[in-house]
């Protein structure tokens, strides 16, 4: 079962890469944090991360701010 702040960052990432079928979102624990390990295709990667890390930096502060507002804590990995 998925959280609304996983479907969110699964949607976001899908409008930044080429493969959009691609995406996928897992959910995982360490204590009170719930863990995002997000997913993309092996050449989507770097539109994921962006220049800098800009893109990735942004993708984690929404996921902070929902975090926030839900009451909760989450924590996005991106996997290469």
């Amino acid at each position: 079962m998925s959280s609304a702040v996983a479907d969110m960052v699964a949607t976001l990432a899908r409008g930044l890469v080429d493969n959009p079928a691609g995406v996928e979102v897992r959910e995982g624990s360490e204590g009170p944090t719930t863990v995002l390990s997000l997913h993309v295709a092996e050449g989507d990667v770097g539109q994921v991360i962006g220049r800098g890390g800009r893109v990735a930096r942004g993708l984690r502060s929404v996921v902070r701010a929902a975090g926030i507002a839900r009451g909760e804590r989450y924590q996005l990995e991106i996997v290469d």
